[in-house]
């Protein structure tokens, strides 16, 4: 096949063509994994989804707060990361972080 003898509209049509070829051979070759990835599974008695969830972490909870501003209670810290404006104010006014300790 001669690229350069082709119009631009053959070129277009050839183009997306070949990107539609190439997604349903993806897909073909993803069901095809699939389909070997259960049977390999279901041969070593493992159940798909404990096979899927055993490389997942399991998910931390939220950190406890820490810190809530005694001017708004609405503004809270957990005392980890960078210190908020408001802590900031607070400690540089003289007054102790503990103070606002939960």
């Amino acid at each position: 096949m001669d690229l350069s003898t082709m119009t631009m509209l053959a070129l277009r049509k050839l183009e997306n063509n070949v990107k539609q070829e190439l997604i349903s051979r993806e897909r073909e070759d993803l069901n095809k994994a699939r389909v070997q990835i259960m049977a390999i599974a279901q041969q070593a008695g493992i159940a798909l989804k404990q096979l899927m969830l055993d490389g997942l972490q399991p998910r931390t909870g939220k950190v406890a707060v820490r810190y809530r501003n005694a001017d708004n209670a609405t503004e809270q810290w957990t005392g980890r990361g960078r210190q908020p404006r408001w802590v900031k104010k607070w400690v540089e006014s003289d007054k102790s972080i503990d103070l606002l300790r939960v």
